[in-house]
C-alpha cells in the first residue's frame, strides 16, 4: 500500500490492535493490523503517524555508519566499545586473535587466507567473547528480577538486538552486541528478562525498567548512538 508517497507493507493477523513499526536500514514501514481492519482503516493510521514515521526514517539515515570492513590491516573494528586497528600476522599455524595494548587487534592467519576466512576467525572470537560475558549478567539479573530463562543463545540478527520467546523462556541476544559498551548489553539483557514479566512494550513494561534499571533509556540512547556496521536499528 502507498500511504502519500511511502510504501506500507501490510500484514493482516489475529491480533487485537494495529502494530507500526519502522525498520533499518533504510526505514522500510511495517503495520500489523487485524483481520477485519479495512484498507481505508490501515490508510488513515498510516497517516496519523506520518510525522513518526517521517522522524523514524532521519534517524536512520542521521546515524553514522561504518564502511563494509574488508578484514585489511590497519581497519577499525570494535569491541566493547573501544575501537581497534586490525593488525595481520600471516604465519602457518591455528588462526587466532588477540588483543594488544587496548589499541590493535592482532589476527594471525596462514600466507594468502581469503577475507572471507579472516572475517570467520573475527566473528568466531566475537561469539566467544559474548558468551563470556553474558552468564555472569545473566546470573545477577535474573535474580534482581525474579525471572529464570530455560536457554539462551547468541545469534546474527538483522532487525533486533535481542528477543523474547516468553512461552519457551528463551531469549536470543544479537552477536553485533559484543562491539558495544558493556552497559548497552546489560540494558538488552534486563529488556528481554522483563519480556518474561511483561511481552508488550507498554506502561507496565516501561515502569518494571524504571525500577530495575533505572538509568535503562541512558543505555538505549547509548547504545542507539553507537556507529553501526552493515545494518542498523533502533531498540
Amino acid at each position: 500500500m502507498m500511504v502519500r508517497d511511502i510504501p506500507v507493507e501490510v500484514v493482516r493477523k489475529t491480533i487485537k490492535n494495529l502494530h507500526l513499526a519502522v525498520y533499518p536500514p533504510d526505514g522500510r514501514v511495517r503495520i500489523a493490523v487485524p483481520e477485519h481492519v479495512s484498507d481505508e482503516s490501515v490508510r488513515l493510521a498510516v497517516i496519523s503517524r506520518l510525522a513518526w514515521i517521517r522522524k523514524q526514517q532521519a534517524a536512520f539515515d542521521a546515524q553514522p555508519r561504518q564502511s563494509p570492513r574488508e578484514m585489511v590491516a590497519g581497519e577499525s573494528h570494535y569491541f566493547l566499545g573501544r575501537r581497534y586497528r586490525l593488525e595481520i600476522i600471516e604465519q602457518y599455524g591455528q588462526h587466532s586473535l588477540i588483543l594488544k595494548n587496548n589499541h590493535w587487534m592482532q589476527l594471525s592467519v596462514s600466507p594468502g587466507t581469503r577475507q572471507a576466512n579472516r572475517e570467520k576467525v573475527l566473528t568466531q572470537w566475537y561469539r566467544e567473547q559474548l558468551k563470556q560475558k553474558i552468564p555472569p549478567l545473566l546470573e545477577k539479573w535474573q535474580t534482581v528480577i525474579g525471572v529464570e530463562v530455560a536457554e539462551w543463545h547468541v545469534r546474527k540478527m538483522k532487525t533486533r538486538w535481542g528477543s523474547c520467546h516468553a512461552s519457551a523462556s528463551r531469549i536470543l541476544i544479537n552477536l553485533e552486541l559484543v562491539k558495544k559498551p558493556v552497559e548497552c548489553l546489560e540494558y538488552i539483557l534486563v529488556h528481554e528478562l522483563v519480556h518474561l514479566l511483561e511481552r508488550h512494550h507498554n506502561d507496565r513494561f516501561k515502569a518494571y525498567m524504571d525500577r530495575f534499571l533505572p538509568q535503562w533509556r541512558l543505555s538505549r540512547d547509548l547504545l542507539n548512538g553507537e556507529p553501526l556496521g552493515g545494518a542498523g536499528w533502533k531498540y
